[in-house]
């Protein structure tokens, strides 16, 4: 039987935190005879931050080999099934892997777009495809509830029959994962509001993003809660959480006055980076508003918030999912608020950037989907905690490799890092920053030469010289890191855009790649000087 390892939270929440690392096995004849290879890590967060945006999660679901009979027959969207992909990749499922690291299949962007390929809106985009609220309504027979459909802006006519099915599926999946707790539901007279998002992607590729707040309707005496969902295909979670805001300031007032201004959003173009959209809207009694959308001028960072993470979890537990999650491991979130693991599951995926993940993605399972579990294929997942009994009824054998998945060195290196001048940090960029910062060097460190082994045929396509490549690191340690980690899809999709690029795109990641090489250079000149 597993062993618990209990660890104490951060000092913001004095909560008993949970992390266990488990290798989950398939069902054993008997409590001693279990047999597998994928390793699986756990743990458990605090309670959900009060108020504010603590939803910066982009919840790419990806139901592979198990679940797929099963998702088809209660899913009419497809839930992030990987794109196909020309070449080597299998189009469906998953590559076959080594006993220690486990490979699967998906796609990727070689720049700041995250494990879920969220796109780098240059600008000029509308806003949102559709603001829907779903609402719990009592189902025929029995006492409990399901989630419907009770408002949607705007109302699509005149739709070819294509996209009148596309949109059929769409809206047909969204009530699920806005209450995925359950159907279970009782009125209430208090509710604390909860802000989330979740995403799903379509046959073809294309994604869309649900931003949920969960909050009491207006009046008086018990009553359910109800969600405004903000479908769009913008990753930008920050702009979204004030336009919550402001949809739920009207909600109080009447679902009418929700309409105009939605209405200008949407006749609004999405700003560029470090511009500003400004609206008109008339609220009753408060006369003519203006409301100023603003885009973070750095845009790398815009769809994902590190301060729950660091909340939860301390600096070497934040390393340990890390090092599961390169090597593509399977990884269950457990905490009790939809906002907690909504945020926390996004930040330690954006954790690997410039690298994406490209398996299953559940920040919020819901109930039904909850033998996501059972996957033998790489996920990250959040599981509400009231259905913790159910996942540990999964066959697992404790793991505890993750401190020596990374070299030393480098993991030393990320935690001094993390540690330096950690309460001057105010905004929630400055924190993103600082924590994404230690994490970005550390690949610039061990793959950040990776230009310089790809050799162009005359045309302009690329081949990736793998074993010249690990082998350039003078590093022991680093070199046995790379050796595995070139293996795993993460690196293999990255190289394989760099194959057909004839020049490294222009980002975040080249930058610090051309800093560090800058620096290596000056400390070889100094120390010629010294000679």
């Amino acid at each position: 039987m597993a062993h618990f390892l209990f660890f104490q939270g951060g000092s913001c929440f004095h909560e008993r935190l949970l992390f266990l690392p488990f290798i989950a096995r398939p069902p054993p004849a008997s409590p001693c005879d279990w047999a597998g290879r994928f390793p699986l890590l756990v743990f458990r967060a605090g309670h959900a931050l009060s108020g504010g945006w603590c939803g910066h999660s982009h919840v790419a679901l990806g139901l592979f080999g198990c679940l797929e009979s099963k998702c088809t027959q209660s899913m009419p969207f497809q839930v992030d099934r990987v794109p196909a992909t020309p070449g080597p990749l299998a189009s469906h499922g998953s590559l076959p892997g080594s006993p220690q690291d486990h490979l699967g299949e998906g796609v990727k962007e070689p720049e700041r777009t995250q494990e879920h390929c969220l796109p780098n809106f240059a600008g000029g985009q509308h806003f949102f495809e559709y603001l829907l609220v779903v609402s719990l309504k009592k189902k025929h027979s029995g006492p409990d509830y399901e989630p419907t459909i009770t408002y949607q802006f705007p109302k699509r006519e005149n739709l070819l029959r294509g996209q009148q099915e596309e949109e059929e599926r769409l809206l047909g999946a969204i009530p699920l994962f806005c209450f995925p707790d359950g159907n279970e539901w009782a009125p209430l007279t208090e509710y604390p509001r909860e802000t989330f998002s979740f995403v799903l992607t379509n046959v073809d590729g294309s994604r869309k993003i649900g931003y949920c707040r969960r909050l009491l309707p207006a009046g008086r005496g018990p009553r359910l809660p109800e969600v405004y969902c903000i479908i769009s295909c913008i990753g930008c979670f920050g702009l979204f959480s004030k336009i919550l805001d402001e949809v739920e300031k009207r909600h109080q007032i009447s679902v009418a006055v929700i309409y105009p201004f939605m209405q200008g959003l949407r006749e609004a173009a999405f700003p560029a980076p470090g511009k500003t959209v400004t609206l008109k809207s008339f609220i009753p009694d408060s006369g003519t508003e203006f409301i100023s959308l603003t885009r973070p001028l750095d845009s790398h960072l815009e769809h994902v918030d590190f301060s729950s993470l660091l909340h939860c979890l301390s600096f070497e537990q934040i390393l340990q999912i890390f090092a599961s999650a390169v090597l593509e491991r399977r990884i269950i979130f457990l905490a009790e608020g939809l906002s907690t693991l909504s945020q926390c599951i996004h930040a330690a995926a954006a954790l690997l950037y410039p690298f994406s993940w490209a398996h299953t993605y559940i920040p919020v399972v819901p109930e039904s989907l909850l033998d996501t579990v059972c996957c033998p294929t790489p996920f990250m997942v959040g599981v509400q905690m009231r259905f913790r009994e159910k996942v540990m009824e999964s066959p697992m054998e404790e793991v505890g490799d993750e401190k020596h998945i990374l070299p030393p060195k480098l993991q030393d290196d990320i935690l001094d890092s993390l540690g330096q001048k950690i309460k001057e940090l105010q905004t929630s960029e400055q924190i993103n920053e600082h924590v994404s910062g230690p994490f970005v060097q550390f690949f610039v460190k061990t793959v950040g030469h990776y230009a310089s082994y790809i050799k162009r045929e005359a045309n302009g396509q690329g081949h990736f010289q793998e074993r010249a490549f690990y082998k350039a690191l003078p590093s022991k340690a680093n070199r046995r890191f790379v050796k595995k980690f070139v293996k795993t899809q993460l690196f293999s999709l990255f190289i394989q855009e760099a194959e057909k690029s004839k020049n490294p795109p222009a980002g975040y990641f080249q930058q610090k790649i051309l800093e560090y090489e800058e620096q290596k250079k000056q400390k070889k000149s100094k120390e010629k000087t010294v000679k």
